[in-house]
């Protein structure tokens, strides 16, 4: 039996990156607290930081679900990013300001955990959108989409 991976695409955004995810159902996990939630969140955009400050993307890649790092190496991944990287974002304060929702939280048909917010940094504000898929027994990030404007 050949194991139906899902397929990713990239899409480049005005200020970002969008990754894009057509998955199959996935095993089911429950809708994760909101303290949860902010530790996903924070945790994949400061591991993006991290990755883009020091143009390896080495660490990031290991965080993210099975059938993305499969579809997207390490250096993949730096061509996704080269513009956070040629422009050297830094959004790190984020760890320390309050997630702003822009949408509640939701796992789509897909068994997609799909968050969306903001935060209220300055000079610039840093919007997200993300997909984590169950993989390895928890959400892993499966699509990603930052702006910092």
């Amino acid at each position: 039996m050949i194991p139906c991976w899902p397929r990713f695409r990239a899409i480049a955004a005005a200020a970002g990156l969008l990754l894009l995810c057509a998955t199959r159902p996935a095993p089911a996990l429950d809708m994760p607290s909101p303290f949860v939630q902010e530790v996903l969140i924070k945790s994949i955009l400061v591991s993006l930081n991290d990755a883009v400050a020091s143009n390896n993307f080495t660490v990031f890649h290991a965080k993210i679900s099975k059938p993305f790092r499969d579809q997207f190496t390490p250096d993949k991944l730096k061509t996704i990013f080269k513009d956070l990287v040629d422009k050297h974002a830094v959004f790190d304060a984020i760890v320390a300001k309050p997630i702003i929702l822009d949408e509640d939280a939701k796992i789509d048909d897909k068994g997609v955990l799909r968050l969306k917010g903001h935060f209220d940094t300055t000079p610039k504000q840093v919007k997200y959108q993300l997909g984590f898929f169950p993989s390895d027994g928890a959400w892993k990030l499966s699509g990603i989409s930052i702006d910092i404007e």
